[in-house]
């Protein structure tokens, strides 16, 4: 076993651009599972920020797959590079600089991608960089003739067709079901806390099923006939504990408004019921109900507004949305929110204005630079300067890839809140499933090139399609996909919720689990899909029901599927180029 010391500084910008390459991912793909929880105000940013640090590195480092594609896109033939292992190591740092260069680009501009497309672009362009088109496999075929969509560039199209609108009919789907069956009824409350046990069934039932399919770095020692019976009596269990525990806790907070309670009441289960009667709440007390449309008007309200300031010809107050808000058009905004609400206390929590953002950081202090008050502020300001955001608040910006994105809301019913209550736990479920599941297996698109990277550099040898990945370089690109999330992934966050249409906690679960029904039934049948692309079809599913078709951003869901459409021959373009260079270049 001998090291390649004279391709030292390869490894190095491998190691420097892999874990940019990490960083990009958790800066750009992790905003896929908690944007519609953040935007549906069902948990703040930094909640959201939290749950999905530790599930994404849990996820990567617990059962990241030790055992990963190391080529990771099956377009490239490694047997081409044989004899060659230090041209293949060349190969993937050209592909982790395109990768990792190119998703930079998107992050900053908003673009919501595709990382395991970005890669793949990256491998494809260094084949055809190195070797010529031909070392390409643009389409993937079995041993026996026939057509293998799971390999070469053919699954990319696939996939801008596959992902998107199975997820888009499945959100779309539960969405209905869930409008019709429950926020829709005359009691919408009492209808949601009957279906809450088995909403909870169905999802874990779900989530066990993309675990046991999906898989990672375990192993499921059952018969196929008995896969089934353990999912559907892990989701059961987990539905029945939720009907003894959760449901008399919500039904005496939602419905008897019980102000003493907390969370933690949860645990005495059905002893909740027993309780006497609520006594009056305090003056200050405002309910755990929020107003879940808080700031975004109806069409009434904002044809009402807009028509005031027409009336006193104020052109700059028509363009201002949010922002030029008054007083009484945010009170109009919480009213109708509330407009189903049967408690006349949902009204009066209603017409709050919208709540301030808190800032943690705090305002700089004055004196010099190396005062311990001006040192503390800094110190805060590098930690969490990207969680504390108000991400609900810049969604409703006007701009010019947003437009006019209080018209899009006014066309979207507004529901009872506390029936879309019901949901938020329902939703963080989801949300934190589809974060573990892509900690584990999407952590490979960045470590999975660099880990070909290090071995090449440790063995001299071109490793097998099959290779042990060190447990540090797990931790790694796990690490990297944290830090991308906790710094910059509000920006993507920002685009991929109320930007593309009005979000709410009934809107947000039926999206996630939407797209996690899409994950699974394209793992069993082994095709190639983004989560990027199927969040992205499930939200626009979802929206078509939000209530017609101007109630979606068509012009933010067309800058969404640019990006989708430009990652490939980007990348691809990047790194063919860059290893082009190299390998051609004259030698002295």
């Amino acid at each position: 076993m001998a090291t390649l010391h004279q391709y030292d500084f390869l490894f190095a910008v491998g190691t420097i651009f892999a874990f940019l390459d990490a960083w990009n991912i958790g800066a750009n793909d992790v905003a896929n599972s908690w944007a519609s929880s953040v935007s549906s105000r069902s948990v703040s940013y930094l909640q959201a920020m939290l749950g999905a640090s530790v599930m994404e590195f849990s996820g990567a480092l617990g059962v990241g797959g030790r055992v990963a594609d190391t080529i990771r896109t099956k377009v490239v033939d490694i047997h081409a590079f044989d004899g060659q292992p230090a041209l293949l190591m060349l190969g993937m740092v050209c592909a982790v600089i395109a990768s990792s260069c190119y998703l930079t680009m998107a992050t900053r501009l908003g673009m919501p991608v595709s990382t395991t497309h970005s890669i793949l672009g990256g491998v494809l362009g260094m084949g055809v960089g190195a070797l010529g088109p031909n070392a390409v496999t643009w389409v993937g075929y079995h041993p026996d003739g026939s057509v293998d969509i799971r390999g070469g560039v053919v699954q990319v199209f696939l996939a801008w067709i596959i992902a998107p609108v199975l997820s888009g009919a499945f959100g779309a789907i539960i969405f209905l079901a869930t409008k019709y069956g429950v926020l829709l009824r005359s009691n919408p409350t009492a209808r949601g806390l009957v279906l809450v046990p088995i909403y909870f069934w169905v999802t874990a039932s779900l989530i066990v099923m993309l675990l046991i399919w999906k898989g990672g770095d375990y192993s499921v020692n059952l018969r196929d006939g008995q896969i089934p019976g353990v999912i559907i009596a892990a989701g059961a269990g987990w539905g029945l504990l939720m009907a003894l525990f959760l449901v008399p806790w919500l039904y005496r907070v939602v419905v008897k408004e019980d102000w003493q309670l907390r969370a933690w009441h949860i645990f005495q289960g059905p002893f909740l019921l027993r309780r006497g009667p609520v006594p009056p709440p305090p003056a200050d007390f405002q309910g755990i109900v929020r107003n879940f449309y808080e700031g975004h008007l109806t069409r009434d309200e904002l044809d009402a507004r807009r028509a005031r300031y027409a009336a006193a010809d104020d052109l700059e107050g028509q363009g201002q949305g949010h922002a030029a808000a008054t007083k009484e058009d945010k009170v109009a905004a919480g009213s109708g929110a509330s407009a189903r609400s049967v408690d006349p206390a949902d009204t009066a929590a209603a017409t709050d204005a919208p709540r301030p953002h808190k800032s943690l950081i705090g305002p700089k202090p004055d004196g010099p630079w190396y005062s311990g008050a001006h040192v503390w502020w800094f110190l805060k300001w590098l930690v969490l300067r990207g969680v504390d955001q108000d991400v609900v608040s810049s969604q409703s910006e006007k701009s010019v890839l947003a437009g006019d994105v209080e018209e899009i809301h006014a066309h979207a019913s507004h529901f009872d809140n506390r029936a879309e209550f019901l949901y938020t736990f329902l939703q963080v479920m989801t949300a934190a499933a589809a974060s573990f599941t892509h900690g584990a297996n999407d952590v490979a698109n960045a470590v999975g090139p660099y880990a070909s990277i290090y071995q090449i550099w440790r063995t001299a040898e071109i490793p097998g399609k099959q290779s042990n990945v060190p447990l540090w370089i797990l931790a790694f690109g796990g690490t990297g996909i944290v830090l991308g999330l906790w710094t910059y992934g509000y920006h993507i966050m920002r685009n991929l919720g109320n930007r593309v249409t009005l979000m709410s906690p009934a809107r947000g679960f039926s999206m996630e689990l939407g797209s996690v029904i899409t994950v699974i039934m394209a793992t069993r049948l082994e095709l190639p899909v983004s989560t990027t692309q199927c969040i992205t079809g499930s939200i626009v599913g979802v929206g078509l029901c939000n209530g017609d078709w101007r109630a979606i951003n068509w012009r933010m869901v067309a800058w969404i599927y640019l990006g989708w459409f430009i990652t490939v021959p980007a990348a691809g373009l990047i790194s063919g180029i860059l290893m082009g260079f190299i390998t051609y270049s004259p030698h002295w």
